[in-house]
């Protein structure tokens, strides 16, 4: 089979917001979320909200973050996205409460289809619940649902459902242990 990417057409796609709202969000996402001179999680948590984003209270947005569409974002109550984080959201992310998204993490919801030689684009929301850690460098792929307290390791690459309170680990990840210990407290 040969790749023929001059076929390639993604026509049926729909990033749910015009032209000129995407061209504004270009720009915005350029100037103060990708860039390393504007640290104030405040106001970029209220532009998010002006653009579409369904964004809590105690949200931390450091640094050259990345966001595709703020549109089809949901960040819940006390989240964190470190430095480099980007968050390419052609379709959507929901992250639930206390998750941490450290430096350089990758939230991918698309990607293309390797066995289609037009290399169709394929699209998978992700989903983050409440006290989720994803690691330095990590990525997180398409239609992949991270359940309670999962940790995904430095550079591990999630590519499968993670179970509750799991620590996942390599490329690709797989469950290396629990989180919390026999009698250990854990989050309620």
């Amino acid at each position: 089979m040969d790749v023929n990417l001059k076929d390639y057409d993604n026509n049926w796609y729909r990033p749910g917001a015009g032209v000129l709202k995407r061209t504004l969000w270009y720009v915005t996402n350029a100037l103060i979320f990708d860039a390393w001179w504007f640290p104030f999680s405040g106001v970029k948590c209220t532009v998010l909200r002006r653009f579409g984003a369904r964004v809590g209270r105690g949200v931390v947005i450091k640094p050259r973050v990345n966001i595709k569409y703020p549109w089809n974002l949901v960040a819940e109550d006390n989240v964190w996205l470190g430095e480099g984080v980007w968050i390419d959201n052609l379709a959507p992310v929901r992250i639930g409460s206390d998750v941490c998204i450290s430096q350089g993490a990758l939230l991918l919801t698309g990607n293309h289809d390797y066995r289609d030689p037009k290399f169709a684009l394929v699209l998978g929301e992700i989903q983050i619940e409440a006290g989720a850690w994803i690691g330095a460098r990590a990525v997180v792929c398409p239609g992949v649902h991270i359940a309670r307290g999962v940790v995904v390791t430095v550079n591990s690459v999630l590519t499968a459902a993670g179970e509750e309170g799991g620590i996942y680990q390599g490329n690709p990840a797989r469950r290396v242990r629990g989180r919390w210990t026999a009698g250990a407290d854990q989050p309620s």
